[in-house]
């Protein structure tokens, strides 16, 4: 179990651990509704304290069918990854899909993260896009490795909602997205268009049926590409997206985090793409 904290024992047996009541919940959730369609489930093995299932007496119920034991908290703080584990932790299959079945179910909004290494900002973005409706993430190539503990807890369960894709490769994927009408934006603080102007032309567009074409329509299927931490996407990222757009800073902050840019850009597009269609006479 221990071993599960680290990047060779993950990949040699395909499987990583979820710990905290939050994400375990969300496991298990997910595992049950894939047993009752027939598919197979997330979950191998659920360890927990008394005092944890004294808590959360859901987990009985939710931990049917799953091989669940009761530990100490001696030998829980053996397995954890955590210094203070919360008393219960799942060994659960590796979750991610293909790029090729995320493009296939046909997808209206899509976070990329392009080699972002730190497990907690990719966990924040993965958390945001489910927050935010979109229908999956990808991870590029020498991006950090999702299944990493710090990331899965950085999550909040939402790991366990939506597709993810590892090790993409950028230039397939922004080819795959353009084949099948879906527009790629670049997070880029010296990007020429303004998060701000497109949502206020989406916001005219669709309410009122009128008003001028902005360069992009937000309303649009789009995948978002997010760089690097440090050094935010390279010039030949860039240079794969049809805009560069500018969150727009309007205090003495020389720039946005990555969770927070991901945020406003991500929400950005799903207020655009939930607005009411306007009726027509």
């Amino acid at each position: 179990m221990a071993k599960l904290a680290g990047r060779p024992a993950r990949l040699k047996r395909g499987q990583f651990l979820a710990e905290g009541p939050q994400a375990v919940r969300e496991a298990l959730r997910l595992h049950q509704q894939r047993l009752a369609a027939d598919q197979p489930g997330v979950v191998t093995e659920v360890f927990a304290s008394e005092s944890c299932l004294d808590r959360h007496p859901e987990f009985e119920e939710l931990s049917q069918g799953v091989n669940a034991r009761l530990a100490t908290d001696e030998v829980l703080a053996a397995m954890a990854d955590t210094v203070n584990p919360q008393g219960i932790i799942a060994v659960c299959r590796f979750l991610d899909v293909t790029l090729q079945e995320v493009l296939d179910a046909g997808p209206r909004l899509v976070a990329v993260l392009c080699q972002v290494r730190d497990p907690g900002n990719a966990g924040t973005v993965l958390r945001a896009a489910d927050s935010a409706g979109a229908d999956a993430v990808v991870l590029t190539a020498s991006s950090v490795d999702i299944y990493n503990p710090k990331a899965v807890r950085s999550t909040a369960g939402s790991l366990f909602h939506l597709p993810v894709v590892l090790g993409a490769d950028i230039d397939e994927l922004a080819a795959a997205c353009r084949a099948r009408g879906i527009g790629v934006l670049a997070a880029d603080g010296y990007g020429t268009l303004n998060l701000d102007t497109l949502q206020d032309e989406n916001a005219r567009r669709r309410l009122t049926g009128d008003g001028p074409q902005s360069e992009y329509a937000l309303e649009r299927p789009t995948a978002w590409l997010f760089g690097n931490e440090a050094q935010g996407l390279s010039p030949e990222e860039l240079a794969l997206a049809d805009h560069r757009v500018a969150v727009p800073v309007y205090g003495s902050a020389e720039s946005l985090n990555l969770g927070t840019a991901a945020t406003v850009c991500l929400y950005a597009s799903a207020r655009s793409q939930h607005l009411p269609v306007p009726v027509t006479a």
